[in-house]
Order: structure tokens, then C-alpha cells, then sequence
């Protein structure tokens, strides 16, 4: 993969005349790899490299290559969370599970995971309806390494969640679902504060 500072270097030239050119925008150019929207733009390498010396420039892969490697597959934080069924600023608490910082790849500086580790990790996950933690009654009912991953969709889905609605959703006492909702939301603005100064 080949980040835009790759292909700055690769050409000779700085990176604000590559920008004001724009050769990526012209006919034939490999498109990126990243998915739409990402931060940071990702380049195939053997694209860029035919396309530079005249060469007819290759596919990514063909139909048998996704069916036969597809669990291979890396995903970007956007992809990911799309698995999930999150808004990709969730990703940041679900990717602390261990299944998957285990699995983390970097990709020019990029971090992805294989499509059949976020499968699986979805498909672990336990629902609603699961019983999981402590016994009803003693307290919290949701195991700690759980209570962020399990509290971000409910602040997803409603930005002005209260304490009250996490309580009643996931049976944990108010004051752990209000130093989630504390933690997730100063999570997602040190983000934004991070991605727009």
C-alpha cells in the first residue's frame, strides 16, 4: 500500500504540487483503496506502478480471489464499525477488545483488521437477552471490559442519552452508567478537538 506521502516521494516532488496537480483525479489514475471517507488515503502499490510507467493497470483482485480470501480482508475503522453497525467514531472503544487488538494491522500508517476477526468478534458478542456478569440483584450486570463497548450504540443511537436510559437498557447502577456516558463522550471529544484544532 502507498500512502500520499509515498507517492509524493516515489514522484520527486512535494506534496502541496502534488495536491495542486491533482493527478489522482485524472482519467485512468488508481483510484484509492481506503474506504470512502477515510483520513488518510491508501494507494495499491502494483496500480500506482503500472500506472506511472504506461503499463495497463491491474484489478485489485478478481471475484475468486474476494470469495477464496475474504475472511483476509482488511477492513479500516470504517469498515469495521459497518460490520457492527456503528458510527465509525464508536470503533475506538469496540477495537480495545483483545480479540481485536490482537488482530491489528498497521497499513501505511492505517489501522485495519481482517474481515474475519470483526466476524467473529460480532458474532461473540453477547445480546441483550444473554446473561452475562453477576447474578440480578448484586449490582452491575454487565462485566467491565463490556460496559463501554456495550454503552457507545445506546449514545449512538441517542447523542443526549441519560444515566436513566443506560441503567434501565444494561442493568448496571447509575453511577457506573454515568462514568461510562462521562468516558465515551470525553473520548469523542478529545477526537474531534484531535481532527479539527
Amino acid at each position: 500500500m502507498r500512502t500520499l506521502a509515498d507517492l509524493v516521494a516515489q514522484q520527486g516532488i512535494e506534496l502541496q504540487t502534488f495536491l495542486n496537480r491533482a493527478p489522482d483525479k485524472s482519467a485512468g489514475y488508481p483510484a484509492p483503496v481506503s474506504s470512502p471517507g477515510a483520513r488518510a488515503l491508501l494507494f495499491d502499490g502494483e496500480q500506482i506502478d503500472a500506472y506511472l510507467t504506461g503499463r495497463p493497470v491491474p484489478p485489485i483482485r478478481t471475484e475468486d480471489d474476494v470469495q477464496d480470501h475474504e475472511d483476509d480482508d482488511l477492513l479500516d475503522r470504517r469498515e469495521a464499525a459497518a460490520v457492527l453497525g456503528v458510527v465509525p467514531d464508536s470503533w475506538r472503544v469496540y477495537k480495545r477488545a483483545p480479540l481485536l487488538t490482537e488482530h491489528l494491522t498497521l497499513v501505511g500508517g492505517v489501522e485495519h483488521w481482517p474481515r474475519g476477526i470483526v466476524h467473529r468478534y460480532r458474532d461473540s458478542r453477547p445480546g441483550r437477552t444473554t446473561a452475562t456478569g453477576r447474578p440480578t440483584g448484586p449490582g452491575d450486570q454487565v462485566p467491565r471490559d463490556e460496559l463501554l463497548p456495550r454503552t457507545a450504540p445506546l449514545l449512538d443511537a441517542e447523542p443526549a442519552v441519560t444515566a436513566t436510559t443506560v441503567v434501565e437498557q444494561l442493568g448496571v447502577t447509575r453511577s457506573t452508567a454515568q462514568r461510562a456516558l462521562t468516558r465515551l463522550r470525553a473520548d469523542r471529544i478529545a477526537d474531534l478537538v484531535q481532527e479539527r484544532p
